[in-house]
C-alpha cells in the first residue's frame, strides 16, 4: 500500500524523526519503516514529544497494513483512537485516525466496524476546515478506508476534494497525490471490467494513462506510476510499450523488495503474454503476483486473471464452469459492494443522530450566559473525579457590590470575561463550571501542586486584567478553594473540603487560594 506523502511538521518538535518513518512506508520499504519506528518512538518518549511519536507510530501502522499483519495494526489504530480523544487535538486529525482505523477494519472483514468509523470521519471532515495539510491528509486516509470497501464512487469523491484542498509546495505533492487517485482508478477499472462494464473501466485506464504520461513528461516518475502505467499499456493492447515498462522495472522492484509495485508489473507481464497466447507463461505471471498479494481484494484481481488464461488455453466445460463460478462470486461480491453503500449512509445516519442528542445533552447542562457547564453537568462529573485530580471553587469578590454600582450588564460581562479566562485554563478532559451568580467551579486532572499553579494563574489574569475597559473604576479579584482528591474519596466529601477552603480564604481578605 502507498501513501500519499504526509506533512507531519505541525505535530512536535521533533518532527523529523517521524517523517522519515513515513518517508520509508510512502516509498514501500516497509520493513525499514518498523525498524526506523523503533528508533523514533524510543527517542520521542524519552524526549516526551508525544504528538510527533504519535506520527510515527501512524506510520508504523501503514507499513503493518502494508505487510498484511493487520491485528497488529488494529491494535495501534484503537490506541490512536484512544489517544486523541484523550488528548485531543484538530477536527481533521480527529478525522484521519477514524479513517485509518477503518481501513485496518474493513481489511479484516470486520465490515460493519470499519464503516461505522468510515462514517464517523465523514462527519468529522463535514465540520472540519477544508484547507490545508491536516485535511488534505484526513482526505487521503477516508479515500484508502473508502477504497479497502470498494465504495469506489465515495473514494474518488474523497481524492478530489482531497487535491483540491491543498495547495501544493511542488510538484512532488501533487505528483504523489494523482498518483494515489490512478492508483484508485486503475483498480475501479479492474473490478468494472471484471463485472462486465467494458467500456467504463476502458474509459477510466485511458484518463489514468494520461495523467501518469503527464507527469512523466514533467520529468517526476516513481515506481509504482510505471507499473500502473505498465498495466493500463497491458489492458489497453498496447504491448509493446508495456514489455519496455516491465523489462525495465519488474527486476529492480523484485531485488528492491517493493512488492507493492512488482506485482502489478507481473500482473501487465501476464496480460501481455496471455495477448500472444503463451499460456503456461502469463500463468505464471499471474501466479507470481498473487503469491506478492497480501490483502483478500488484491488476490481476487490475479485469481480473476488466472482463470480467464485457464478457460482460453483449455477450452471445455471444466475450465468454463471454474470461471463461471468465479464470475458468479465476482459479481455477488459487486452486489455486496453496492449493499454497503446503503449500510454506509445508514451507519452516517447513526453518527448524525448520536451528534444530536449529545448536542442535546451539552444544551441541557450549559449555563446560557457563559456556555460552561452548569449545576446538572458538576452534579454529573462530581462523584466521577479520581485519585490525581482536583476540584477548585472560584468566587467572585464583591460580586453583589459589582451589580449594585454598576448594573446587572456590567456583571453579566464580567462573568463573560471570567468564564473565557477559566475555560482557556481547560485541557481536553477538564470542564469548568458555573454553579449560577459568581460562583464558579474548575474540574482538573492533576494532582494539588500542578492544579495550585493553575489557579494562582487564573487569579493572576483576572487580577491584572483591565477592566476599566468595560467600565471606568471596575476592579475584578476571585477567592479560590482547592481540593486534591483522595484514594476513595466520595464527590460529595472534596466538595466540602474544597468549599471549606474557599471560606477560609474569603475570612483571610479574599483575592487569594486556600488549599488543603
Amino acid at each position: 500500500m502507498n501513501r500519499l506523502p504526509v506533512l507531519v511538521s505541525p505535530y512536535g518538535p521533533y518532527a523529523s524523526l517521524a517523517l522519515h518513518v513515513h518517508d520509508l512506508t510512502i516509498r514501500g520499504h516497509h520493513t525499514e519503516t518498523l525498524q526506523a519506528a523503533d528508533e523514533a518512538e524510543a527517542i520521542t518518549l524519552m524526549l516526551g514529544d508525544h504528538r510527533t511519536h504519535r506520527v510515527s507510530r501512524l506510520g508504523r501502522m501503514y507499513a503493518l497494513t502494508s505487510l498484511g499483519r493487520l491485528d497488529e495494526a488494529l491494535q495501534i489504530a484503537e490506541e490512536l483512537v484512544e489517544d486523541q480523544a484523550r488528548l485531543g487535538g484538530p477536527k481533521a486529525t480527529d478525522a484521519k485516525i477514524l479513517a485509518d482505523t477503518a481501513e485496518v477494519l474493513i481489511h479484516l472483514g470486520r465490515i460493519d466496524d470499519g464503516l461505522h468509523y468510515v462514517a464517523r470521519a465523514m462527519a468529522v471532515l463535514d465540520v472540519a476546515p477544508r484547507k490545508g495539510p491536516r485535511y488534505f491528509s484526513a482526505m487521503a486516509s477516508l479515500a484508502e478506508a473508502a477504497r479497502g470497501a470498494e465504495l469506489f464512487e465515495l473514494a474518488d469523491e474523497a481524492m478530489r476534494r482531497c487535491i483540491e484542498s491543498f495547495e501544493f509546495p511542488d510538484d512532488l505533492y501533487r505528483s504523489a497525490a494523482d498518483l494515489t487517485h490512478t492508483e484508485l482508478w486503475a483498480e475501479w477499472a479492474l473490478r468494472l471490467e471484471q463485472v462486465g462494464r467494458i467500456e467504463d473501466a476502458a474509459a477510466l485506464f485511458d484518463k489514468t494513462t494520461a495523467v501518469l504520461q503527464y507527469w512523466i513528461e514533467q520529468g517526476i516518475d516513481s515506481p509504482l506510476s510505471t507499473a500502473i502505467l505498465a498495466l493500463c499499456h497491458a489492458k489497453s493492447g498496447r504491448p509493446a510499450e508495456a514489455l519496455a515498462l516491465i523489462d525495465e522495472q519488474l527486476p529492480k522492484m523484485r531485488e528492491a523488495g517493493q512488492f507493492h509495485e512488482a506485482r502489478l508489473f507481473h500482473l501487465a507481464y501476464g496480460l501481455v503474454l496471455r495477448s500472444t497466447g503463451e499460456w503456461r507463461a502469463a500463468r505464471r505471471e499471474f501466479r507470481a503476483a498473487l503469491e506478492l498479494a497480501v490483502l483478500r481484494s488484491q488476490r481476487l484481481l490475479f485469481q480473476y486473471e488466472l482463470a480467464i488464461t485457464a478457460a482460453q488455453e483449455f477450452p471445455g466445460d471444466a475450465t468454463q464452469a471454474v470461471l463461471e463460478s468465479l464470475r458468479s462470486h465476482v459479481e455477488a461480491l459487486w452486489q455486496l459492494r453496492l449493499d454497503r453503500r446503503t449500510m454506509l449512509r445508514q451507519a452516517y445516519r447513526r453518527v448524525e443522530l448520536e451528534a444530536e442528542r449529545t448536542t442535546a445533552d451539552l444544551a441541557a447542562a450549559s449555563d446560557a450566559l457563559t456556555g460552561l457547564g452548569n449545576r446538572r453537568m458538576f452534579d454529573r462529573r462530581i462523584n466521577t473525579v479520581t485519585t490525581g485530580g482536583s476540584l477548585l471553587l472560584i468566587d467572585v469578590d464583591h460580586f453583589k457590590d459589582i451589580n449594585d454600582r454598576y448594573s446587572h450588564g456590567v456583571g453579566d460581562r464580567v462573568l463573560g470575561e471570567i468564564a473565557s479566562v477559566l475555560r482557556s485554563h481547560c485541557r481536553h478532559d477538564e470542564v469548568a463550571i458555573r454553579f449560577g451568580g459568581d460562583e464558579f467551579a474548575l474540574f482538573l486532572s492533576t494532582g494539588e501542586d500542578e492544579a495550585r499553579q493553575v489557579a494562582e494563574r487564573i487569579r493572576r489574569v483576572i487580577e491584572a486584567r483591565d477592566w476599566s475597559t468595560i467600565v471606568p473604576g471596575l476592579t475584578v479579584t476571585l477567592s479560590m478553594g482547592l481540593a486534591a482528591c483522595h484514594t476513595g474519596e466520595p464527590g460529595r466529601d472534596l466538595y466540602d473540603r474544597a468549599d471549606a477552603r474557599l471560606y477560609v480564604a474569603k475570612r483571610a481578605g479574599r483575592n487569594q487560594l486556600a488549599a488543603a
